[in-house]
């Protein structure tokens, strides 16, 4: 990934944001270094995939964009952008761990039966962002352990459940500030996924429609 360039377009975004909500912010912290990953890997018995490694040793080991927007501006969306009320997660080492962890509740909790498409959907995953509703965003390892797809995990039988997000983890980041840094629930990433097999997509009528309202220009 242009670690360069998701910086800059994250500082670009933020600032639509802020006009509309002075209490916006996005924010990084120094890279993480090998000995706390390792830590990390060894707590929870799994190799971090190296786009996720790479994010976190060479750009920030926590990395948040927070915006909520007002109502008076959510209220005025077209009807296909009307779940959009915010932009906010985190990525960062601590919460890759700690949802890794909720995940595997889920999955012995809720979702034991492997032989059951629903609860199959959350095995061999890798919980990394705290979605805030129950439902985590993970990396597909059972899949491809090196290069995963980035998918949705649902806890409460959404059609979204195993939805794939991005073909890989510097995919789905860079097209989701493309795309104007929308929430983490599925219903504000849908309307800008033309495609179920290929996640959030920067160039679909959704994304230039709402770029172009909250005044962001990722080009």
């Amino acid at each position: 990934m242009d670690y360069q360039k998701l910086d800059l377009l994250c500082n670009r975004l933020i600032k639509c944001y802020q006009k509309m909500n002075d209490k916006a912010y996005y924010k990084t912290a120094p890279c993480s270094d090998e000995a706390s990953i390792k830590a990390v890997e060894e707590h929870i018995g799994i190799t971090l995939p190296k786009q996720l490694r790479d994010f976190f040793l060479h750009f920030s080991e926590n990395f948040e964009m927070y915006a909520f927007l007002l109502h008076e501006f959510c209220d005025n969306l077209p009807k296909e952008l009307k779940g959009i009320f915010a932009a906010q997660y985190v990525i960062s080492v601590e919460e890759v761990e700690s949802n890794e962890m909720i995940r595997r509740d889920w999955v012995t909790e809720c979702f034991p039966d492997e032989e059951y498409e629903y609860d199959k959907v959350w095995h061999n995953k890798l919980g990394i962002i705290d979605v805030g509703n129950g439902d985590i965003i993970s990396l597909d390892i059972g899949s491809n352990p090196d290069n995963p797809p980035v998918v949705y995990l649902s806890h409460d039988g959404d059609d979204s459940n195993g939805i794939i997000l991005g073909k890989d983890f510097d995919t789905f980041l860079m097209n989701l500030i493309m795309c104007g840094g929308c929430g983490m629930e599925d219903w504000q990433m849908m309307p800008f996924i033309s495609d179920s097999n290929n996640g959030i997509d920067p160039k679909c009528e959704n994304a230039v429609a709402f770029r172009k309202i909250i005044g962001f220009d990722y080009e």
